[in-house]
Order: C-alpha cells, then structure tokens, then sequence
C-alpha cells in the first residue's frame, strides 16, 4: 500500500526536523551560533489522469487531473544569519561583529575560515589567536612590554608602549562578507568555509561598506530563541505522530483485506 511508504518519507523528515531543532537548542549558549531551519520539497507524483486530458468523444477535457503523491524529502537546512544579541565581557581581546562580515582565521592547514565568534586570546608569542589557537588573519602580534591595548570600531588594534607617550598602531583586523552567506559550510569549532554556493570572499575593513563595524570587550551570543524552538518541536512532535498514525491506519486496512481474502 502506497500510504505506508508516504507516512514513512514523513516520519523520516521531521525525524530530521527533530535533530536540527535539537542542534539549535544544544546551541542556545554558543558564541555567535547562526540557528538553523530545515525546507522540506514533495516527491514524485503519479499522474493517474492529466488534467485537460478528453472525458468523452464530444471533447470535454478534465479541469483537474489524479495526482497521487509519494511523500517528502528534506532538501536544505539553512543558517539564519540574523544579529544576535550583543553582551558586554569586559575581556580585552573578545570582539563582536555589529553588522555584517566575519572574521577570517587560518588554519593550520593552510585555508581560511570564516567566524562570527570573536572569543580571542593571545598566545605565547603574543599573537590574536581563537580558543583552538587558530591564527586570526591578518596576523597581529602584541608585544610583552605592551600595555592598554585598544581595538577600535574600524578594527585598528594599538596599544601603549614603553618610551612612547601616545598608543602605537600594531595592525589591522579586516573582514570578510559574502553574497550567499547561507552557503557557507560549518566545519565546526564555531567556524565556516567558503563554498560554491557561497560565492568567493569580499574583504573589507570594519565600518567599511557592507561591513558592521567592531565592538571590544564584547561578544555575540547565539541568535536561538527558545519559544521559536519549542513551537517547531511540537510541530514536528504532531506530524510524525500523525505519519505514525497513518502507518497504523493502512496496516489495519491491509489486515481486514487479508482476513477477507482468507474468508
């Protein structure tokens, strides 16, 4: 019976639609996480009559023809690249990005990655580096000696140092953007690749054109919304529960077609 396989493809989907939700809950307190949606598209369909198809010899055609469906399928699931909430750490070297862009990051591999999350430190040769020790690029190492280091909103990073009276730029953070953003693939560590769909990188400094502009001291949290989530879990919770019903339905018309047949 073509209704269990159908149910099943349902059951499957929003079984999926319960992990990405799961994923964006997990994520709730993730610096700079981007929530994720899922898109669902119909599959094939049986065309028992086509819709214009002749109903008699007078020529009359059929308004609307039989088309029986055989289920769903997930086809993408999506970032939503919305601001999240800004919150004040007071950590020198914690940014957050107010606008549009990302921060690029070396890999010790050789590529370059893309972050929201702007949770930076220093290493022991006083680079900016993430928490994975990653290469924040371009790079800028800050000297032992320096002191109140400063990043202002165009992303110029300087600080005091001894026998100078004014702060001394050190260098520059620059940023990326792109025309899909949604394109990018998360490879995890709260980072992201460049794509084809996402189209090649647009660099840029902060506060430039299309780019935001930089907050020191602070940091952007998770763009997930609690009640957003649990509307969509009980949504999904009801369709596969009624797909499940729907499997159970066409066993007992299958049993009561068996039991005539035995009859």
């Amino acid at each position: 019976m073509r209704a269990l396989y159908t149910a099943a493809t349902g059951m499957k989907a929003q079984e999926k639609s319960v992990e990405v939700i799961s994923n964006n809950v997990a994520n709730m307190r993730t610096t700079g996480f981007k929530r994720q949606m899922i898109h669902f598209q119909d599959l094939l369909y049986d065309h028992q009559r086509r819709a214009g198809a002749p109903t008699s010899d007078q020529n009359t055609q059929a308004p609307a023809g039989v088309f029986v469906g055989s289920g769903t399928r997930v086809v993408a699931t999506p970032r939503i690249m919305s601001q999240g909430n800004i919150t004040q750490t007071e950590r020198t070297y914690d940014l957050a990005i107010r606008g549009e862009g990302f921060f690029r990051v070396q890999m010790p591999d050789g590529r370059t990655a893309y972050a929201r999350d702007g949770g930076f430190e220093t290493d022991a040769q006083g680079r900016i580096v993430t928490k994975e020790g990653y290469l924040v690029d371009p790079g800028i190492t800050i000297p032992q000696d320096a002191t109140s280091v400063a990043i202002n909103q165009q992303g110029q990073v300087s600080a005091l140092l001894p026998g100078n009276a004014q702060p001394q730029l050190l260098g520059q953070i620059s940023l990326a953007r792109f025309i899909n953003k949604t394109g990018l693939e998360s490879i995890g560590d709260n980072l992201y690749l460049e794509t084809a769909g996402s189209g090649p990188a647009i660099e840029g400094t902060p506060g430039g054109e299309g780019f935001g502009n930089l907050q020191q001291g602070y940091l952007e949290e998770s763009n997930v919304n609690a009640v957003t989530e649990i509307a969509a879990m009980i949504q999904a919770q009801r369709a596969y529960e009624l797909n499940s019903k729907i499997i159970t339905g066409a066993d007992q018309m299958l049993s009561s077609t068996a039991q005539m047949y035995r009859a």
